[in-house]
């Protein structure tokens, strides 16, 4: 199959006369709006179509309109100098700031995660690019990427709800796990049970949290009811570290405590969490072109979690 190539002949100036004129509907109107002559505006017209091999515009006594393939044109033309606008707009923007610069938001679950490696790959291949890293809740998260203090979240995907105005792509799935400490007594008790986990303090996500739902759901599954003796908190060294040192029983996104399983510091119990798994992926806003930074971050993203078990 042969590929067609753009014609080396299409100038900005083409496509700038083209746009104006199928806009206002007059070549004179167009070449003042454009600050050119009208015989340049019907020059640039011309010479468009000869490069085309079509007519663009029928000619009638007040104007013109577009013909059937300008009609077609006018949605890659425009498309084209928009695109080519926030390039410029970008780049404009990269050289104010003195240097490329992306700004990131990570729940806790994924800046433990994914967040170092991809840092880490990332700043191997843009070194110059500055990078500003935030963690927290997802709801927290997803108000600063809309109010543009953000150029991207990688997180759970929100309730529709709260994602109106944005896009998701997902990564990887993410299930919750609960933990304990090696040695713990509930690693003893068989047949396991999780509502035995009543009679020992337990690390929750907050209310606040995204995953909260799903482990409250988790809990009335099993038949546990409300816990008397809790700690709210998503605190991935806080966790760790209370567990070390008491018999709590944490239950949390498996990615926030990935590092203590993998090295034996923490244990999961035997709790079917099938039904808490939910998706990680990537947010941005859907009316806005991520910039080349952010772009160049994102593709370093994919590849990292394709690594990754849900």
């Amino acid at each position: 199959m042969r590929c067609a190539l753009l014609n080396p002949g299409v100038k900005f100036r083409h496509l700038t006369c083209f746009l104006e004129v199928a806009r206002l509907g007059h070549v004179g109107r167009a070449a003042a709006q454009l600050a050119i002559t009208q015989p340049a505006v019907s020059k640039s017209l011309k010479e468009l179509e000869t490069l085309l091999g079509a007519r663009l515009f029928d000619r009638g006594k007040n104007g013109v309109r577009l013909s059937p393939m300008g009609e077609l044109f006018l949605h890659f033309a425009s498309t084209s100098v928009v695109a080519l606008q926030q390039g410029v707009e970008s780049v404009a923007e990269g050289r104010l700031r003195g240097a490329a610069e992306i700004r990131l938001g990570a729940l806790p679950t994924v800046a433990a995660r994914v967040m170092p490696e991809a840092v880490q790959r990332f700043k191997a291949e843009h070194p110059g690019t500055a990078v500003r890293l935030v963690s927290g809740p997802n709801r927290f998260l997803l108000e600063r990427l809309r109010a543009q203090d953000l150029d991207l979240v990688v997180g759970r995907l929100a309730e529709p709800r709260a994602m109106t105005g944005l896009a998701f792509e997902q990564l990887y799935g993410e299930k919750v796990s609960v933990l304990v400490r090696p040695g713990h007594p509930l690693l003893a008790r068989r047949p396991f049970a999780l509502r035995l986990i009543r009679d020992f303090p337990v690390l929750l996500p907050t209310t606040e949290d995204i995953i909260r739902p799903l482990v409250d759901r988790l809990l009335l599954t099993h038949g546990v009811g409300p816990l008397a003796d809790r700690i709210e908190t998503v605190s991935a060294d806080f966790g760790s570290t209370y567990l070390g040192r008491s018999d709590a029983v944490w239950i949390i996104s498996r990615g926030v405590a990935a590092r203590d399983i993998e090295a034996g510091r923490l244990v999961e119990l035997p709790v079917d969490t099938t039904g808490t798994a939910g998706p990680v992926g990537l947010t941005t806003r859907a009316d806005d072109l991520p910039t080349p930074a952010a772009r160049a971050f994102m593709q370093t993203v994919r590849a990292v979690a394709q690594t990754l078990a849900g």
